[in-house]
């Protein structure tokens, strides 16, 4: 088989990608885009770079996102001409507005195919338009090379400077590639030196005094920094959920109903935020006072500025000086007054050991009774919330359920992930297998955990398709299913809607079997229903994929 310029173009690229720190390529397969295809399957085989074949474009994009997520290294999507393009937008979004490193190549046809209505040709150049990082069109291999497209791709997707670009801010670069046929041939020889993982830019911290009145909020994606930062300036910490910075002595419970207090809300002075914030109305509104003097540690594609008057910082460090000690007590004793325990109550061991009948029976009775204790939306994600640690990883969906977890668990440090840069459903499993993927590699323990509601499931199904020769990675999706969309319960809509009218746009109720679902794409499937039983399946994973059911009341 004789070489062609988009065989040697594409083996080159691939292996530029690899020397600059890249590790994983997930693959989605077409014709246009074959080249490309090949030599990633060949870099594979040598141990030099990890491929993963998604037959769908938008699971291959968020299972690319999920990569990133987790490994913090852009992993790239390959995809072929068309609406296969298209179909990456939704995680590309997310990537932009969640500051997450992700390379898109895209296979086209030349130039002068386009706009001539030639078979599979759109137009691709731009059309991830204001969210791409860099974009660059590619010249044809045999027209011009494309030496110089990793390193400049790669540096751009982990914040370098680039036109246009945010410089410190990661994020999506789009590498439409055109080749012109033949579109496949010998592979050349070709020498790969894996290079080592890219580091994001660091910009000069923003010092300040401990002077005011301070919180510091934790959004998503905000990690230990924030709780870092909080223990430097003996400040209250408040941690959504899906921060990763829900730890530490800092931490305060129940904070909706204390930002909402005369004492203690009312009287901040100074908000440090780090990571996209999203779960409550309340943080929305203090961001939002012009009289709060608001710094945003920059993340994300989109600086966050709800007073226009936020400061933007790519780090803050606290200077020297006394803590207020009175401040950070007030908020830590309401905490204390406000944290929710879910745990169950220890044996009543004399009862049970009891010679008196009637003591006997009460005490075995309400140990059965715990037993048999039938799940709520609470008990699920303390249940998931308890069973993880920090060698796990846990998931969650845009649900109702992640607004429960956010209201009623503890801080534990344990690695968390959601998509709240846009806080869409799209691509949750997808997302999750991702994170799996990355955290597993080279053997490394734990399990990924995803809890999400039954739409969310519904709406990434295709994610639970995975290749057969791949491994499968340890991941346990949990599915709170209620029959649909009750996270509209609490909005408007709810209030004033007819209800068939609700039903039918909004909670869209659904008949699926999940079990039928889970045996189809090869999935073990549990169904329970009490406290004990989730325990169970929760703590003793297969070492596989689970699909785990828990009906939930409406």
């Amino acid at each position: 088989m004789t070489s062609s310029p988009a065989t040697d173009a594409a083996a080159s690229l691939i292996a530029d990608l690899i020397a600059h720190g890249v590790r994983d390529l997930v693959l989605s397969p077409g014709s246009r885009s074959q080249s490309l295809a090949l030599a990633a399957t060949h870099f594979a085989r040598e141990g030099a770079l990890r491929v993963h074949v998604r037959i769908d474009e938008r699971v291959a994009g968020f299972t690319a996102l999920g990569i990133a997520r987790e490994s913090g290294v852009p992993a790239a999507v390959l995809c072929t001409s068309g609406t296969a393009v298209a179909n990456l937008l939704p995680a590309v979004m997310e990537s932009f507005h969640a500051g997450v490193p992700m390379l898109l190549l895209t296979a086209d046809r030349p130039p002068e195919l386009r706009r001539v209505g030639a078979n599979q040709a759109t137009i691709q150049p731009g059309v991830f338009g204001p969210w791409a990082r860099a974009e660059i069109d590619a010249p044809v291999p045999g027209d011009g090379d494309w030496s110089a497209l990793a390193a400049v791709a790669v540096a751009a997707a982990m914040g370098g400077p680039v036109e246009n670009g945010l410089p410190g801010v990661a994020g999506p670069v789009h590498l439409n590639l055109p080749s012109r046929e033949p579109l496949s041939g010998s592979l050349p020889e070709i020498e790969v030196s894996p290079g080592a993982a890219p580091r994001p830019l660091a910009g000069e911290p923003l010092r300040i005094g401990r002077g005011p009145r301070t919180v510091v909020i934790a959004g998503a994606d905000a990690g230990a920094d924030a709780e870092e930062i909080a223990h430097a300036g003996s400040w209250p910490l408040i941690a959504e959920i899906v921060s990763g910075s829900r730890f530490g002595r800092q931490v305060v419970h129940g904070y909706r109903e204390l930002l909402n207090t005369d004492e203690l809300g009312d009287r901040i002075e100074r908000a440090i935020v780090f990571g996209h914030p999203t779960l409550s109305r309340e943080v929305a509104r203090l961001l939002s006072r012009p009289d709060v003097d608001v710094i945003a540690i920059r993340r994300g594609g989109e600086a966050l500025n709800l007073n226009h008057r936020t400061r933007q910082a790519a780090s803050v460090a606290v200077e020297d000086g006394a803590p207020d000690r009175t401040w950070l007590g007030a908020w830590l004793q309401a905490s204390a007054a406000a944290s929710v325990d879910l745990s169950e109550r220890a044996p009543d061991q004399n009862g049970l050991a009891s010679t008196d009948f009637a003591a006997r029976r009460d005490a075995v009775k309400a140990e059965l009774d715990a037993v048999r204790r039938p799940l709520d939306r609470q008990l699920l994600v303390d249940a998931v919330w308890r069973a993880t640690w920090p060698h796990d990883r846990l998931m969650f969906g845009s649900s109702r359920l992640v607004r429960v977890a956010d209201a009623v668990l503890g801080g534990k440090k344990v690695p968390v992930h959601a998509n709240r840069g846009l806080a869409g459903i799209d691509g949750t499993i997808a997302t999750a297998t991702g994170i799996a993927l990355a955290s597993q590699a080279q053997g490394a323990p734990g399990v990924t955990r995803v809890l999400l509601g039954d739409l969310a499931f519904l709406h990434d199904v295709g994610a639970l398709l995975l290749p057969p020769d791949e491994a499968e990675p340890r991941l346990q999706v949990i599915v709170g299913n209620d029959g649909g969309g009750t996270i509209f319960d609490g909005l408007e809509v709810a209030g004033s809607a007819p209800r068939a009218d609700l039903d039918r746009a909004f909670y869209t109720p659904h008949t699926v079997r999940l079990e039928q679902l889970a045996l189809a794409y090869g999935w073990e499937y549990q169904r329970v229903t009490t406290r004990t039983a989730l325990d169970q399946v929760l703590t003793t994973p297969n070492g596989g994929r689970q699909l785990i059911e828990v009906p939930l009341p409406r």
